[in-house]
């Protein structure tokens, strides 16, 4: 029986997020020998909180950039 080959995922901008913040929490040594499986509710928890927060803020500053451009063009 042939093994099926795992398919190369592409990595997300949500991905390089998520290595990012474990690799701050000192997690990224138990994720190379366990894998993502590996980790505690608590520390999932705590990875996707903080994603979450830097989501909403990037979105906020992308709203204050964009509302800022349009006065510019209402003025100009």
């Amino acid at each position: 029986m042939a093994k099926k080959k795992k398919k190369k995922k592409i990595e997300t901008p949500e991905d390089k997020m998520k290595y990012e913040i474990a690799n701050e929490l000192g997690l990224m040594d138990k994720i190379a020998k366990d894998g993502w499986g590996g980790l505690t509710a608590k520390e999932t928890g705590r990875i996707g909180g903080i994603m979450t927060v830097r989501k909403k803020a990037k979105a906020k500053e992308v709203e204050m950039k964009n509302k800022k451009e349009n006065e510019v063009e209402i003025k100009g």
